[in-house]
């Protein structure tokens, strides 16, 4: 059993408690809008420093010490940079949520960004750029959502060693001081907590804290199609991505009709990319495919990872394949239905059993639907689905406007 609060804060942020029974930690994550959307185009990888430097000292405490504080307390803590915003999340017992929620809002309201930590945060994220080399799976996706996306959201989020290179401690604290503002913040808590004790513990340590943020602007679609990048290795990396419905107030049912999908697709080793494109033909050595919605765009994607002899007709099956599930004949079976609710259901228990899940759901969905979802309401909506809905929906539906990536040393010629 769990009970949902919405609390707007003094401060104007709104604040989402979970109370849940049966368990004895807590979780928060603390959104700010300081994603990569909202950085200049030559200070890209602003957004995954800033996210690394708050991690490394605040207040009176240096990067040592605010790691010392934090482990006193039991406290597991982290700090990831999307495109919308940087995220501030913790765990810990509930009992010492009070105590942590001081250092957390010490690292919101008063990081120190020492001159000391600067270069040492840049390293790491130059690394994690560097990294890539030895992914091509990565380098494939990002390549195929450079072209597919518009702006911001194409970004890779690792930002670049130009953008890197040119940040100085001012310009850092100065971002900060601009995007670390109440105005489209979000605070999502869960676990075993109060819901006014936290709301009172916030006002008093936000006192004070003001200011707003206009939205980032969304830049003009791409022309997409297909694109090959060279890459002198004995594999064979595919990416297909087409649009799908937002996630949102509006089109949320939609959303859960391409999950349903998704689901018949890349359900496992009974799913139907397995069965035709591994087990059937032995075409490659991973298949999957996945639907992602936000606020502002859906998307469903499709990899293949392959051998360059059998690169070809991996992409052509894949494609038969996407295009199928549309057909009269692709139509989704009883027993496929029945394993993608048992699949969606289960996530739904799952989901619930993380404190830290939770805490960042109702972020989530106060970011893309304007308010809070509990796990009851979405197992209803699962349990509401019929596959005379789902393969209605099938009927109605079409791939316009692909993206096609492969990376490998052929080029490919493209199914459409």
């Amino acid at each position: 059993m769990s009970i949902i609060n919405t609390i707007t804060l003094d401060c104007s942020m709104p604040l989402v408690v979970e109370e849940m029974s049966g368990v004895k930690s807590a979780a928060i994550t603390l959104a700010i809008p300081a994603g990569n959307g909202e950085d200049s185009a030559d200070s890209l990888g602003l957004a995954p420093m800033l996210a690394e430097l708050i991690l490394r000292g605040s207040a009176d405490r240096d990067s040592r010490a605010d790691a010392d504080a934090f482990d006193r307390l039991g406290v597991a803590r982290a700090a990831a940079a999307g495109t919308y915003y940087l995220s501030l999340s913790a765990t810990m017992l509930g009992d010492r949520l009070d105590d942590a929620l001081i250092l957390l809002v010490d690292m919101l309201r008063r990081p120190r960004f020492d001159e000391s930590a600067i270069d040492p945060a840049r390293e790491q994220c130059l690394a994690a750029i560097e990294s890539l080399k030895d992914d091509p799976q990565e380098r494939a996706v990002l390549a195929a959502r450079d072209r597919h996306f518009a702006s911001p959201f194409d970004r890779t989020g690792l930002g670049t060693v130009e953008g890197l290179n040119s940040l100085t401690r001012d310009s850092i604290i100065s971002a900060w001081n601009a995007r670390a503002v109440p105005s489209r913040a979000i605070c999502g808590v869960a676990g075993d907590v109060n819901p006014d004790r936290v709301a009172a513990t916030l006002n008093h340590l936000l006192r004070g804290w003001t200011g707003t943020r206009a939205p980032f602007s969304i830049g003009k679609a791409k022309s997409r199609g297909y694109q090959h990048t060279q890459d002198p290795s004995n594999q064979v990396q595919i990416i297909i991505l087409h649009d799908a419905p937002c996630d949102n107030a509006t089109s949320e049912r939609q959303a859960l009709l391409e999950k349903v999908i998704a689901n018949v697709l890349s359900g496992g080793m009974a799913g139907r990319l397995f069965t035709e494109v591994r087990e059937k033909r032995a075409l490659c050595y991973s298949v999957s495919a996945s639907y992602r919605g936000d606020r502002e765009f859906g998307t469903c994607s499709a990899y293949v990872g392959t051998t360059p002899e059998k690169a070809q007709q991996s992409i052509d099956v894949l494609w038969e394949q996407l295009q199928h599930i549309n057909t009269p004949a692709g139509r989704i079976t009883p027993e496929e239905f029945a394993r993608a609710m048992v699949s969606m259901k289960t996530g739904v228990v799952f989901a619930g059993e993380s404190t830290a899940g939770r805490a960042g759901a109702l972020v989530n969905d106060v970011h893309r639907f304007g308010k809070p979802r509990s796990l009851a309401s979405l197992a209803s909506a699962i349990d509401s689905i019929t596959l005379d809905e789902v393969n209605a929906y099938l009927a109605t539906r079409t791939i316009t406007r692909p993206t096609i990536q492969t990376l490998g040393p052929t080029e490919l010629r493209p199914p459409m």
